[in-house]
This record gives C-alpha cells, sequence and structure tokens, in this order.
C-alpha cells in the first residue's frame, strides 16, 4: 500500500515537471505565487504581441528626437490596458492656461477694435495683463511643476481589499561626456496604497541610465522590446519597494 502511494506521488511529480516543460517562462512566471499578496502584476509579466509595435526611426544626431522617441515609448508601455491609466493633469492645466490666455488676447483685441482708444484703455491694460499673469503662470507651472514628468499613472486593482498604485516618471538627456555616448535618464516614484490612501503598502525610487546607443541602431531604429524591458525592470523595483 505504501509502495503504491509513493509511486502514484511520484508520477504526479513526473507529469507536473513534464507540464511545466511545455510551457514558456513568462507562463511559468505568472503560475509562480507573487513576492506579495498585495503585489499586483508588474509589466515584465504583460506579454506583448511584435504586430501590437509600430516601427520608430528617427535622426541620431537629433537628441531630441532620441529622448521623444523614449519618451513616448514609456507612455505607450504602460499606459496600456493591463498596466496604468495616465493621468493628463499636467497637460489640461498647461491647455487650460493656454487657451484661457488666447481668449482673453482675442476679447481685447476685439474690444480696443471696437470701441474708441481712449475709452478702451483701462479695459485693454487689463486685458494685457491678464493675458501676461496666465502666460507666466504657464511657463512656471511647466518648469517647477510639470518639470521633466514623462508620466503619470494610477490603477486600481482588487485583492481581498481595493489597491490603490500611482506612479510618475520624469527623464531627462545626460549630454556627450568625453567618451561616453549621450544617455537617457530616467527616475520612477512608486506608491501602493489601501483604504484611500490611509495605508501605505509599498514605496520605492528608482533611477537608471542607458546610452541611447543601446537602444536605436545606426540607422536610428528603436529597438522597443529591449526599451521596455529596461523600464519594466525599474518599475518592478519600485514596486518591490526598492530605492535607488
Amino acid at each position: 500500500m505504501a509502495r503504491s502511494k509513493k509511486t502514484a506521488a511520484q508520477n504526479g511529480s513526473s507529469s507536473i515537471s513534464t507540464s511545466t516543460e511545455d510551457l514558456s517562462s513568462s507562463d511559468v512566471k505568472q503560475l509562480l505565487p507573487p513576492s506579495s499578496p498585495d503585489r499586483p502584476t508588474g509589466p515584465l509579466s504583460v506579454v506583448i504581441p511584435p504586430e501590437d509595435r509600430e516601427v520608430v526611426k528617427v535622426n541620431n544626431a537629433s537628441l531630441t528626437e532620441l529622448k521623444n522617441a523614449c519618451d513616448d515609448a514609456v507612455k505607450r508601455y504602460l499606459s496600456r490596458p493591463d498596466l496604468f491609466k495616465q493621468i493628463h493633469l499636467h497637460t489640461d492645466i498647461r491647455l487650460g492656461l493656454g487657451w484661457l490666455s488666447v481668449f482673453v488676447a482675442a476679447g481685447t483685441a476685439l474690444y480696443g477694435y471696437k470701441i474708441d482708444f481712449e475709452k478702451s484703455k483701462p479695459v485693454v491694460t487689463i486685458g494685457l495683463v491678464l493675458y501676461m499673469v496666465l502666460t507666466a503662470l504657464s511657463t512656471l507651472y511647466a518648469y517647477f511643476i510639470e518639470g521633466e514628468t514623462v508620466f503619470v499613472g494610477k490603477r486600481k486593482t482588487f485583492s481581498k481589499r481595493i489597491i490603490t498604485e500611482r506612479i510618475s516618471l520624469s527623464s531627462h538627456t545626460e549630454p556627450v561626456a568625453g567618451s561616453k555616448p549621450p544617455a537617457y535618464q530616467l527616475a520612477l516614484h512608486y506608491v501602493r496604497s489601501t483604504n484611500g490612501g490611509k495605508s501605505l503598502l509599498a514605496k520605492g525610487r528608482t533611477r537608471g541610465v542607458k546610452g541611447y546607443n543601446e537602444f536605436f541602431d545606426d540607422q536610428g531604429t528603436m529597438d522597443q522590446e529591449r526599451f521596455e524591458h529596461w523600464v519594466g525592470e525599474l518599475v518592478e523595483e519600485a514596486m518591490d519597494g526598492k530605492a535607488a
């Protein structure tokens, strides 16, 4: 009886190992238990089919094009349905200030055109000052508050309780330094909480730097899969509460 149970156990073990060998590495990773019961799915667990990517090609001589291509790739990657919902607060505020200044300028110009110059001077002066204030506010907001922020995202998941994640990424180009090529620097801040933000579950900050030549070939074509894997590793480190 004992021998038969032992044989059955061995057969069961061999069948599990055989079925596991038939799975890909990503499938096996999804079967493994997460490092924390409250840790949601990380970006490295999300499989992106090659056909979902469009070819990205830029001018290698332009640091602006290289940075913009990387920034756009970060947004596309992290805003996928399985990951984070992008928050456009910074863009909305700047657009609001911009449109408001346009309306003030147009209204002031129209008033000055229809009303006699001497009578319209007080209103035109107020309109001009208001326009300058709105333009200055937009510039100051972009410089001091938005800064180099590339992506701000949020995600809510349910695991016995509602878990809220917030993530923010900022980027910067490191210029050429001696024999060192220009590089893309990415800084990341991540917070995971519950109970409406009252209970902190995890908090992490990571930073990474990679030369643009590691993501773009001689023709300027971007290796998106390699870039996404690098970004995914930084996000996963932050989700694990690491600081760098």
